[in-house]
């Protein structure tokens, strides 16, 4: 379901659309929410979750809310600096670092995230829930808890290398 647009240079991907039906004395009244990932595709990335009567406005409600949750990523070049794991929920899910060529492989709800990160080397699996919007939460939750080198060696006050 992953289709992705730029509006600047922001790349929006939309992850997950879900439909829900009221039961009305005419028939069935649907309601859709869309979970939608956002990046700049050089280490920022938020998700958003919209709803709306039809499907174009749940999308960008979900991308307006994914811009202003953004945070940043440590990346080393086209990955990550090294292996990490975030949880939500029952949703695990771990990261670990590829050489470069490798691709992204990952699921479709992680491969979202990454992309719109600007990873594009990287190797992912997931635990426990196959639930989208958790499996974007765990993952933005992995992302936010890597570190570069240089940070490690500033935080600790030591040489690393």
């Amino acid at each position: 379901m992953a289709e992705d647009s730029t509006r600047g240079e922001l790349i929006e991907k939309v992850v997950k659309i879900r439909r829900c039906a009221a039961v009305v004395k005419g028939g069935r009244r649907f309601s859709f929410a869309a979970l939608v990932v956002v990046g700049d595709g050089k280490g920022r990335v938020g998700w958003g979750y919209g709803k709306a009567n039809e499907v174009p406005p749940a999308v960008e409600k979900a991308g307006k809310d994914g811009t202003r949750s953004m945070v940043p990523v440590s990346l080393k070049g086209s990955t990550i600096p090294h292996t990490v794991q975030g949880r939500f929920g029952a949703a695990r899910v771990v990261l670990v670092p590829a050489s470069p060529g490798t691709g992204v492989i990952a699921g479709a709800a992680v491969r979202a995230v990454c992309e719109a990160c600007g990873i594009n080397d990287i190797l992912t699996k997931s635990f426990g829930s196959n639930n989208a919007i958790n499996l974007v939460k765990a993952t933005i939750d992995a992302l936010e808890n890597l570190r570069a080198q240089s940070e490690v060696e500033r935080l600790r006050g030591v040489s690393l290398s």
